[in-house]
């Protein structure tokens, strides 16, 4: 019978593009996959699509991927958006179907940063006006006179990836930067030069304002009327972030009653925004969302989730997935966590019942990166056979809260025998324990089981596997090789605590044995255990 696996060796996975991307996205992506299209803003059309089975789809901002675009998609495995933002993604429904969620968060940074700074000078000069002014036939120098950036003071309000761009970048304008941002340490502001200040003060002392802050219900309407009454009258303010951070309301307000001298806006608490009051004033330039809107954005976006996507279906951990626990991983880590995903498979083998815990102890050279992604690898891995839907990086968490099941990490610099040994304890229901340590070995990085329990061994893991614990006694190996006269044998391989004492035999095998064989030969011999496992 054609495993689910193979299947999916055989057809090609299917990627759903709703909205235009660039062409490089489809070089990206190459010839792998299926591509479909479709008009994701079309409800209908997007809910069909998706209904017809797609691996994953590809947006921009167009298209809401909320919980019922999710239940309507079948075999959905990944969504990845084509640029930052994810207000259009539910992110906790796509959790909860096991679906990764992946963006693309650098890819248009020196856009929206370069934006925001357009739209500060254009309002420092007025350009927007005296532009309108010229192509009426007005030449009206003396009404458009403007400020300078030297010398100025700028506040920067969010100092994050896009927020440090434009602070580096105005810095060469001779500007004095400060900044806002609670999460920051001020040591690293420090370092690029920037003053970490509460945003009272910043509100008081700057000459230029740019907001660089999602929005949330914290910062909802964080500059507003109460915000604007502490700025100076000569002030100028930016937000090119997310519309809603900034009142509008109360910045037309502050601005016809002379309290700010001006704003230049690229997003609006609702888009599209056609019939905004300050679209009326002289003081204000807006855009419409153009911060991504470059053509190497765009293309380093659809690059970017192209290449997650193809990590994706390949079963690999995505960095960029925003639903995945572990945070950022480290690039000698990654073949580590195959090989912790096999131990937890072998695991639930030999313990024959999902753990009411497991530890993972690291120890050695890679216990100086951040492991906490191996406790999901572990739990990847354990819990593969225990329930019918696919167990994943971004599911497996949830999946194993409900069954009583948690997962942590433990790291030790000291590495006696290996210079690096990871091993997966799991406690019993019962109360007994049962471990398994591994190693990725040599410059090919080959997966190594190097200790069972109280056995040690060098076992390269294959992809079917029969487990024999049982009484050391001459006669034995014969035994299985008798019963498994059918079963092509890859190798063999037999550890003891002592002559005489508990043996563990590992086979290797060509193709998976029922387990009513394996449960017969360990009966033939005694076994105390027989498991088999694939892989």
């Amino acid at each position: 019978m054609t495993t689910k696996k193979e299947l999916q060796r055989v057809a090609k996975p299917v990627v759903l593009i709703a909205e235009e991307l660039s062409p490089a996205t489809l070089e990206a992506l190459g010839p792998d996959f299926e591509i479909r299209n479709c008009d994701g803003a079309n409800r209908a059309e997007l809910l069909g699509a998706l209904a017809a089975g797609v691996d994953a789809v590809l947006i921009r901002s167009a298209t809401k991927m909320d919980s019922e675009a999710i239940s309507a998609a079948k075999g959905l495995r990944v969504i990845a958006r084509a640029g930052v933002g994810l207000d259009n993604v539910d992110i906790p429904a796509a959790t909860a179907a096991g679906v990764m969620v992946v963006n693309a968060p650098t890819s248009n940074i020196v856009s929206a940063a370069e934006l925001a700074i357009s739209l500060l000078l254009a309002s420092a000069r007025h350009i927007s006006p005296a532009h309108a002014a010229l192509k009426g036939g007005k030449w009206a120098r003396s009404k458009f006179t403007g400020a300078e950036l030297f010398e100025k003071t700028l506040g920067v309000v969010g100092f994050g990836r896009i927020g440090q761009l434009v602070a580096h970048r105005m810095q060469a304008f001779g500007m004095e930067v400060v900044a806002y941002d609670p999460y920051l340490q001020p040591a690293k502001a420090a370092q690029l030069g920037v003053r970490l200040v509460e945003l009272d003060e910043l509100l008081k002392i700057s000459d230029f304002i740019t907001i660089h802050l999602p929005k949330t219900k914290e910062t909802a309407n964080l500059i507003g009327a109460e915000a604007l009454a502490k700025v100076k009258p000569t002030v100028r303010i930016v937000n090119a972030a997310r519309g809603g951070v900034l009142d509008e309301a109360a910045l037309y307000d502050a601005i016809k009653a002379g309290k700010v001298a001006g704003a230049g806006l690229d997003v609006f608490a609702t888009e599209p925004c056609t019939d905004s009051p300050l679209f009326a004033l002289d003081q204000v330039v807006a855009t419409p969302h153009l911060g991504a809107s470059t053509d190497e954005a765009q293309e380093r976006a659809g690059i970017a989730v192209a290449v997650s996507v193809r990590k994706a279906l390949a079963g690999e951990l995505v960095p960029d997935a925003v639903n995945v626990k572990g945070g950022a991983i480290a690039e000698e880590l990654r073949p580590a966590l195959p090989l912790v995903e096999n131990l937890g498979k072998i695991l639930f083998c030999l313990a024959d019942e999902v753990p009411v815990s497991v530890v993972v102890e690291i120890r050695g050279e890679i216990a100086e990166f951040d492991c906490s992604v191996l406790a999901t690898s572990a739990l990847v891995g354990v819990l593969a056979d225990v329930v019918s839907e696919d167990v994943t990086y971004v599911n497996a968490p949830n999946i194993a809260q409900e069954k009583g099941m948690v997962a942590t990490v433990t790291k030790e610099a000291a590495s006696p025998d290996h210079r690096h040994v990871i091993t997966l304890k799991a406690a019993l229901s019962n109360g007994k324990q049962v471990s398994i340590a591994g190693n990725l070995s040599g410059i090919r990085m080959v997966q190594k089981v190097v200790g069972i329990n109280k056995f040690d061994m060098d076992l390269t893991p294959t992809n079917n596997m029969i487990f024999l614990q049982y009484k050391d006694r001459p006669g034995v190996v014969g035994a299985v090789g008798n019963a498994l006269a059918g079963v092509n044998i890859g190798g063999m391989l037999v550890a003891r605590d002592h002559t005489g004492g508990n043996a563990l035999m590992v086979i290797t095998i060509d193709s998976a044995v029922d387990l009513n064989t394996v449960e017969k030969l360990g009966k033939e011999i005694g076994a105390e255990l027989a498991r088999t496992v694939s892989l």
